[in-house]
């Protein structure tokens, strides 16, 4: 599957719980995840998008570790079927 449709769905879940999905661009800071998850009330994560069974590069889980230590939540999202898991677990927080 690829990773351009698993991020479409995506968008598209993320709209009908009434947030926004942009794609997060950090323009000198290489690593970051494809997208922003901003949820009522306040919530939000962090998605990196890639296609079935591809795993994250070394700078890419760099950026992941730094993010959940500051407190975030960050994902990794290679299946449709996680999104619902992800967006109650960002929706909880």
């Amino acid at each position: 599957m690829r990773e351009k449709y698993i991020e479409q769905k995506l968008v598209t879940a993320v709209k009908q719980k009434g947030g926004l999905a942009p794609k997060f661009t950090a323009i000198g800071f290489d690593g970051m995840p494809d997208r922003l998850i901003l949820m009522p009330d306040g919530k939000m994560a962090f998605v990196e998008v890639k296609a079935r069974g591809k795993k994250l590069r070394p700078l890419q889980l760099k950026r992941k570790r730094q993010l959940e230590q500051l407190g975030f939540l960050s994902f990794i999202l290679d299946d449709p079927v996680a999104i619902g898991g992800i967006l109650d677990e960002v929706q909880a927080t």
